[in-house]
């Protein structure tokens, strides 16, 4: 039932979503915020919570427009899913923010492939990585995507090597030059956390242990289906999907040497994580398989609910 629902395209798919980001975004404030709920700070999860829902809709715009998955909405559904799995990656809006930037990065670094605009494409990723560590540092770890992708469409001219930097800097100055005149602060960026942690005591709980073996394991298993399925794409769509695999991986990365280990630093892996198990997911010919596969993405997270 739930493949056929999703398996196509439909409005309802979006309304079903939305419930999901909803349940998610109130566990997290029920069961793991700490924070007074005053007006300040409802306008302020009001912000994340559309940001989330922002995030989805940017998600299927990405997959759709450049052709990341088949014709379903299977995508969006797991990065809900993967929200109420690990609600505490909602709870944070700083993480929330600098994930919804990576995602506008990513967009344009896909959308190379029309070899329409590229200089200006190649500006707004690093512009928008660069924004996106100003709410997170290591988010900056994702220009790595940036220079991948110009290796991805085998791209030879300077210029384009150069014009991401251009955008890096370019958020550089605007930053210094409001922290400057607002905040009489030239060296702002010392603010910011350059330490990194593999203190992992934080993942010691039920919920954790089984929440990201259960993220690992699908995430790692489907990646073998996602790399031999890159080899029958179109050599267009390719450097696309060599993308996705990308940012995972630099997700990957950000969520071991985080130094708080919240949990909030899981919601960097779940787009590209969300694309790739989709794409294994296609691969499934039999239905009852998917049914199963799919449900428990949906069972485990009610399981840890009531833990």
């Amino acid at each position: 039932m739930i493949t056929s629902i999703f398996s196509k395209s439909k409005p309802i798919n979006f309304l079903v979503v939305f419930l999901i980001v909803i349940i998610a975004f109130t566990v997290a404030q029920l069961k793991f915020s700490r924070s007074n709920f005053e007006i300040e700070q409802l306008a302020l999860q009001a912000g994340i919570f559309f940001t989330c829902v922002g995030t989805v809709f940017l998600l299927n715009f990405v997959v759709s427009k450049n052709s990341l998955t088949k014709k379903n909405n299977y995508e969006i559904l797991l990065f809900s899913l993967f929200l109420l799995l690990i609600p505490q990656t909602v709870l944070d809006w700083k993480i929330v923010l600098s994930n919804f930037f990576v995602l506008l990065a990513l967009r344009r670094l896909i959308s190379l492939r029309s070899q329409k605009n590229s200089m200006k494409k190649l500006f707004d990723s690093g512009f928008w990585i660069a924004v996106a560590a100003l709410f997170n540092f290591w988010a900056i770890l994702f220009f790595l995507v940036v220079l991948s992708a110009l290796v991805f469409y085998s791209e030879n001219n300077i210029k384009y090597w150069i014009i991401p930097f251009t955008g890096l800097i370019t958020v550089f100055l605007l930053a210094t030059t409001y922290n400057l005149l607002i905040n009489d602060d030239l060296f702002w960026f010392n603010r910011f956390n350059y330490t990194i942690s593999f203190d992992f005591s934080n993942y010691n709980s039920t919920h954790y242990l089984i929440a990201t073996t259960m993220l690992l394991s699908f995430g790692i298993w489907s990646s073998f289906f996602y790399l031999q399925n890159i080899k029958s794409k179109m050599k267009t769509l390719k450097p696309g999907f060599k993308i996705v695999l990308m940012a995972f991986l630099v997700a990957f990365i950000i969520v071991i040497i985080s130094p708080y280990k919240e949990g909030n630093e899981f919601l960097f892996l779940f787009a590209p994580l969300a694309i790739i198990i989709t794409n294994y997911l296609e691969t499934i010919k039999e239905k009852w398989f998917k049914e199963v596969f799919l449900a428990t993405f949906i069972v485990v997270p009610i399981l840890l609910l009531v833990l």
